[in-house]
């Protein structure tokens, strides 16, 4: 595939690595629910300001969520979502020229995300609930599809898996069939492993090791390392407390070959991959 990726009114480079800051305009997100929540509504002002600062600090991409998908999440209704996603996406859209993904499984909240201005649909589910796929085709944004063992609410009950690798890359493979005959162009496609979805600790870190596997497929790899309890496998860290350990997944991730990483800490992440692009650039790597 090739280095661009067009995104709405706007073209993705991924030549480089590129960061994905999160924005979760939820009450329950594992690690930063509530912050940009106020009221039982999305706090506005308090996502412009870290939107803010993640695009001073390094952010290519915004990518906002409606809904919560850690382990054992109850789900939200569609109109819920479609209020918090819009809300934040309208903010968003008005205030800053930059790439916006939508965090989502739900059709109606892609079409009328695409419609506000956001480029990429992100979807933990793969396009597989009812509409979504001829969502995503009618919107004609580029998208994101990760691979999910599962449900939210169930997904870490015993994931099972012949290998990991394999089936990962098989689910994929299935579902580019069924995004090609929904009229998907598969070059606007960037893929994620889905780390921590319907995953082990040891099964996260052998994909992690095998992440080039994946690369060498030949779709952009997105990964979503940030924060994730995978970590607290070997640290005993609470998730405001993981950003080190983040950072250090995110460099072994771009180093293996990943494109966008997805992470809650923008700045720390940006100094450690500009330290990675320097040595990659002195032709001492």
């Amino acid at each position: 595939m090739g280095p661009l990726i067009t995104c709405g009114a706007r073209a993705l480079d991924l030549s480089q690595p590129r960061i994905m800051g999160i924005l979760n305009v939820t009450p329950d997100s594992f690690s930063d629910g509530g912050q940009l929540f106020q009221n039982d509504g999305v706090d506005t002002d308090a996502l412009l300001r870290r939107a803010e600062l993640m695009l001073s600090a390094g952010a290519d991409i915004l990518d906002v969520g409606g809904e919560s998908t850690r382990p054992g999440a109850t789900p939200v209704s569609e109109e819920e979502e479609l209020d918090r996603v819009l809300t934040a996406v309208e903010a968003l859209t008005t205030r800053f020229e930059t790439i916006i993904s939508v965090d989502t499984s739900t059709p109606c909240v892609m079409r009328e995300s695409a419609a506000l201005g956001a480029g990429l649909l992100n979807d933990v589910r793969g396009f597989r609930r009812p509409g979504a796929l001829a969502a995503a085709a009618e919107s004609g944004l580029a998208l994101c599809l990760m691979h999910m063992q599962g449900e939210p609410d169930t997904m870490q009950v015993a994931p099972s898996y012949n290998d990991v690798m394999g089936d990962v890359e098989a689910f994929f493979d299935g579902r580019f069939v069924e995004l090609a005959s929904a009229g998907i162009k598969l070059d606007q496609v960037i893929v994620d492993p889905g780390f921590g979805f319907g995953k082990t600790a040891d099964q996260n870190f052998e994909l992690l090791a095998r992440l080039e596997e994946l690369v060498a497929r030949g779709h952009p790899v997105l990964v979503g390392l940030s924060r994730k309890s995978m970590i607290s496998s070997v640290l005993d860290r609470a998730p405001e407390d993981r950003i080190f350990a983040s950072v250090a997944l995110a460099t072994m991730a771009v180093e293996r070959g990943a494109r966008i990483v997805r992470v809650h800490d923008v700045a720390a992440t940006a100094d450690a991959l500009a330290m990675w692009q320097s040595l990659n650039q002195s032709g001492r790597t």
